[in-house]
């Protein structure tokens, strides 16, 4: 069993913040800042997670709400922060069919550049429903272009990221970490190509793992699994983008061309648009040259 206690104070920790968002202000406010800090740490694109079912009553439902946010991810994404794409998450602890609600409106502000839908996924305690009930909201998501993006294996081990493969056939999984359990299922995510975002930080401070250098990222690379570097949510653990990168380095022992590869990687992981990915690979490979070994 894993740690129950960092999950659950997390959660209260989350819900804590997440009540002091109470109006349009404050939505905007949210996605204003993330995108101009993650510029400021030199992020080139943030996908940022929203689940409008928790401001809907206070905007006026599910709409506004997320048009609050795409309104105000297209607006900063102009005014000089980091370009940022939404993801719309439906919640693992209500029903199926909510999160089929959520598909569709998802796939109604769909597109692939700042200030859009870019990908659907489903969050919260992966120990709670059945993964394959929500399998018609992500074939809904699917036929809209979206990149599927869920949760699975942080909490439980192999066998739920195996269901989450099977039920949802997504493109990405949120953490994933726990695949290294079973040496056959990380040969199925590198033969798939499907990209886990390993968030170093957030493992630890949820008990996943008692220190850094038990992540299991160096595994996953050697194995050729795609992995997107994240923070998870840098507010309630208290580490940055750029933090996941020193522990890589002070940590795991990753060296400058194995930390490009896994900027890299995080951006073929992504949605964002052709010109700022290939931008952004153009800088990096003029950071590596100007880093020699």
């Amino acid at each position: 069993m894993r740690d129950e206690r960092g999950w659950f104070r997390f959660q209260r920790l989350y819900d804590a913040a997440r009540a002091c968002v109470r109006s349009e202000a404050d939505m905007r406010r949210l996605v204003r800042e993330a995108a101009l800090d993650d510029a400021v740490e030199g992020s080139r694109w943030l996908e940022i997670q929203v689940d409008p079912t928790s401001y809907a009553p206070f905007v006026g439902g599910l709409t506004p709400a997320l048009e609050i946010v795409l309104d105000e991810a297209a607006a900063v994404s102009r005014a000089g922060g980091a370009p940022v794409g939404v993801m719309v998450a439906a919640s693992r602890i209500r029903h199926p069919l909510d999160a089929r609600t959520l598909a569709r409106l998802a796939a109604r502000y769909a597109g692939d550049g700042p200030g859009a839908v870019v990908g659907f996924g489903l969050s919260n305690d992966e120990r709670r429903g059945d993964t394959r009930e929500f399998g018609v909201a992500f074939d809904i998501a699917r036929k809209a272009g979206l990149a599927l993006m869920p949760h699975a294996g942080e909490l439980l081990g192999p066998a739920a990221v195996e269901e989450t493969l099977d039920a949802l056939g997504p493109d990405r999984l949120g953490h994933g970490v726990r695949s290294v359990e079973d040496p056959r299922l990380v040969d199925r995510l590198a033969g798939e190509g499907v990209a886990l975002e390993v968030c170093p930080g957030s493992n630890v401070a949820l008990g996943v793992f008692d220190e850094i250098d038990e992540v299991p990222l160096r595994t996953l690379v050697d194995a050729g699994v795609r992995v997107a570097l994240g923070a998870d949510d840098p507010l309630l653990f208290g580490s940055r983008l750029v933090d996941q990168y020193v522990f890589a380095r002070d940590r795991l022992g990753f060296g400058d061309a194995q930390l490009a590869d896994l900027a890299r990687g995080s951006l073929l992981a992504s949605r964002a648009p052709d010109e700022i990915r290939n931008a952004a690979m153009a800088d990096i490979d003029a950071w590596l040259a100007a880093h020699p070994a």
